[in-house]
């Protein structure tokens, strides 16, 4: 059994980019947060995200109850892997994991900054400890949905470099996660507001757009200053690079996209 681990703190992306890692790496199975996945399917296991605190979830991704162990080990002996991926917090999960399903020593070593950028890695994170989401690796209609009271939704298609679909992705918001920060929408906005306010270029905000179902979006159209003899290009991007950097200081992560549109220019009023 050729067996790679992937590990690296909660809340980083790794669920979300395990599919597309075990088709780069020609990896067939897939073990994640007590889940057997193959071929982008689940085939064995009990989520940890079942789990009503966090005690009990990490006890299920290390397979510590018997049955559990069982119900996996079986799964493999039936399922045609030579190779399998082994996802976690840390190399020590791993190679705990390993050991309990008795699968033999990790060859591969990788980690989440190996296979995310570090704004995807900002991204999730945010996801994560502002609105309490987790990616499960599986497709929906695979979910138990009764296990979770408060959101259940579609994630999004894998698909490889010449479009064959590689498996799904599922949000969930397990019962164990309270702690995830709620910062009201105008939050955001009086942010944007303050940034543009203070650009000297800038006469006027006519419209926002702001979104956050997943990571911050944002569409703006402004009023410019005339006459216009600054480079306008330059001046958006500069603009752009200061509502980035306000978001990362205040929230540790930038924006997704922000769109910025002119709708005209007029001279500044003297107060």
């Amino acid at each position: 059994m050729n067996i790679y681990s992937l590990s690296g703190p909660s809340g980083t992306g790794k669920s979300t980019s395990a599919l597309q890692f075990a088709h780069d790496h020609q990896i067939q199975a897939i073990i994640d947060d007590g889940l057997l996945i193959v071929n982008g399917e689940k085939v064995a296991g009990t989520s940890a995200k079942f789990e009503k605190n966090i005690v009990t979830a990490v006890r299920r991704a290390i397979f510590d109850e018997e049955w559990h162990k069982a119900d996996i080990m079986d799964a493999l002996s039936n399922v045609p892997v030579d190779s399998i991926l082994i996802i976690g917090t840390s190399d020590k999960m791993t190679k705990r994991i390993a050991k309990r399903l008795e699968l033999g020593d990790i060859q591969h070593y990788y980690y989440v900054e190996d296979v995310r950028s570090t704004k995807e890695i900002q991204m999730a994170r945010f996801v994560r400890e502002f609105q309490g989401k987790h990616v499960m690796p599986v497709p929906y209609k695979q979910v138990e949905q009764n296990f979770f009271k408060r959101l259940v939704q579609r994630g999004k298609e894998i698909f490889s470099p010449n479009r064959e679909k590689l498996g799904e992705t599922t949000i969930v918001r397990p019962d164990f996660h309270h702690q995830s920060i709620t910062i009201s929408q105008a939050v955001y906005t009086d942010i944007i507001k303050h940034v543009v306010a203070n650009n000297p270029y800038i006469t006027r905000m006519n419209h926002l757009h702001f979104s956050v179902a997943t990571v911050p979006t944002m569409r703006i159209d402004v009023s410019i200053l005339a006459p216009v003899n600054y480079y306008v290009p330059d001046m958006l991007k500069q603009l752009q690079r200061e509502i980035a950097q306000s978001f990362l200081f205040h929230f540790q992560v930038e924006p997704e996209e922000i769109h910025i549109t002119l709708s005209n220019t007029e001279s500044k009023k003297s107060h």
